[in-house]
């Protein structure tokens, strides 16, 4: 699935999701998409969970 495809079919899950559960479940789905997306870099190696927490609260910054 190349990555026009897979934008569309978010935006249409998004979509679907704000007319059938309001603002609520648009935002809720659009939580829930990026912890899947931070998770799932997370799990293929391209993103430090550390890092980010470091930065998240103050340990670190990205200058």
């Amino acid at each position: 699935m190349n990555l026009t495809v897979a934008g569309t079919a978010m935006g249409a899950f998004v979509a679907f999701m704000s007319l059938q559960f309001g603002l609520w479940g648009f935002l809720v789905s659009l939580l829930f998409m990026a912890i899947g997306a931070l998770l799932g870099r997370a799990a293929e190696g391209k993103l430090d969970l550390r890092g980010v927490l470091d930065a998240i609260t103050g340990r670190r910054s990205s200058s």
